[in-house]
């Protein structure tokens, strides 16, 4: 455990080269942390980062961790299921088995996105961090100290800079995604998660969360998502078939619909770009698709539908309807001029965007998963106050286990919440205008 010499009048002094010091305690004066260790601690990370191998990644955490006082230093990364919590290997780590995400103290502070504190019996605290690369969960920092006085802020900026750090590193290793993985994943599968956004977004007027079902091996469903100035735009895909055949067709269709996207061209031309593209390289074969656009400023979301089942709308936490209306022929078919549709949102209304695998699929007992089971969890989930994306981690478990693990089709869920237009207030107070 780090000393510290004090003499009155003189204020603590830490040797960090000889792991000496005041750990994660202010000094005498009183200093915060963010001012005195915070930025020697946080500073060296990112100065070493940069040229850092990604294998030394967690084990320089656990270094920098040590010498501030920490010790037992844990690097827990999601599994793609999001059932379990798996530990990263490295040299000074503490490295055990994966952890279940229900049930245990590290997965507390994944679903809650909020740090937890574990008491020790010697006194000491064992901390939790939910590790965010914005809003998106990327795992649990977990590391245990002698005392904790004021440094949470610390920890929460540590984790934070850890996550940020891990996916970084993570575009150029497989370090990472073979800690994630908790078993092998077939190549349909690999090829959608490498073309997916991050998982979660969370802004002060939009949320959104997405997840694939069966995540190791899932084919031909995938979404996307991107948020320019005050528009989100999105998409969700399910493309004919399964297997690499259904994985390319709709990797195709996510490229054409960027690629129609970041030209700026409206809903009606973005589909008719998305058809041309299936027809011209998949000829006789199709992608049902849904895309949409929510003016964050105003709530107003519109709509081009494919072929897809109608959105749920939800409002007050509870089902109001879907969203229906007139729908055009799925992407390939070369279908008529589609119909744009538009809704009006109020401030705290979900929709849930989802493909037919969720409903459609047999339980084991036989019967269909069906509307009437999504609306329920559903309405649960809001009723408890659940965070759109634990509500989808949630819906995904629920739908994984009524198929017993098995399924015959993939299935894909994306829900978007609208918080209101004045969410940002509180970021612009200090921004010049």
């Amino acid at each position: 455990m780090p000393q510290t010499s004090t003499t009155p009048g003189d204020r603590s002094v830490a040797d960090h080269s000889t792991g000496s010091g005041p750990g994660f305690s202010g000094d005498a004066d009183r200093r915060s942390k963010s001012e005195s260790l915070g930025e020697r601690l946080l500073g060296s990370l990112i100065d070493r980062a940069h040229v850092l191998p990604p294998r030394l990644l967690a084990p320089l955490l656990a270094q920098e961790i040590d010498a501030a006082g920490g010790r037992e230093v844990t690097v827990y990364l999601q599994d793609y299921d999001q059932e379990q919590l798996r530990p990263l290997p490295g040299e000074g780590l503490a490295v055990g088995e994966p952890v279940p995400v229900a049930g245990t103290w590290a997965g507390r502070a994944f679903t809650s996105d909020t740090p937890v504190e574990q008491r020790l019996d010697d006194g000491s605290t064992r901390l939790f961090l939910p590790m965010l690369d914005g809003s998106d969960r990327v795992g649990v920092l977990a590391f245990t100290l002698p005392r904790l006085d004021d440094d949470r802020r610390l920890a929460g900026r540590l984790a934070g800079l850890a996550a940020d750090m891990i996916v970084t590193k993570g575009m150029y290793t497989d370090t990472f995604f073979t800690t994630r993985a908790g078993r092998s994943m077939s190549l349909p599968a690999q090829l959608q998660w490498q073309l997916l956004p991050p998982l979660t977004m969370t802004t002060p007027q939009v949320a959104v969360a997405g997840i694939l079902e069966p995540a190791y091996h899932v084919g031909g469903d995938s979404f996307d998502y991107a948020l320019n100035d005050h528009v989100l735009d999105l998409a969700i895909i399910d493309a004919m078939g399964h297997g690499l055949d259904a994985a390319t067709m709709a990797t195709v269709a996510i490229a054409a619909y960027r690629h129609a996207r970041r030209d700026g061209v409206d809903l009606v031309d973005l589909y008719r770009e998305m058809d041309t593209a299936i027809a011209e390289q998949f000829p006789g074969r199709f992608a049902t698709a849904q895309m949409g656009e929510l003016d964050t400023d105003t709530g107003a979301l519109t709509w081009v539908n494919a072929g897809h089942p109608a959105p749920m709308l939800l409002r007050g936490r509870r089902m109001v309807g879907e969203l229906t209306g007139p729908t055009t022929r799925p992407v390939g078919f070369g279908g008529a001029t589609p119909l744009v549709q538009t809704r009006q949102l109020e401030p705290g209304d979900r929709v849930l965007f989802y493909t037919d695998g969720v409903v459609e699929e047999r339980l084991s007992s036989g019967e269909q998963f069906g509307e009437d089971r999504l609306i329920d969890l559903l309405e649960r989930a809001g009723a408890e106050g659940i965070s759109p994306p634990e509500t989808i981690r949630r819906l995904s478990r629920a739908l994984m286990s009524g198929r017993a693990g098995q399924t015959s089709d993939d299935a894909t869920l994306f829900l978007l919440e609208w918080t209101g237009p004045d969410g940002e207030d509180d970021l612009r107070r200090d921004l010049a205008v």
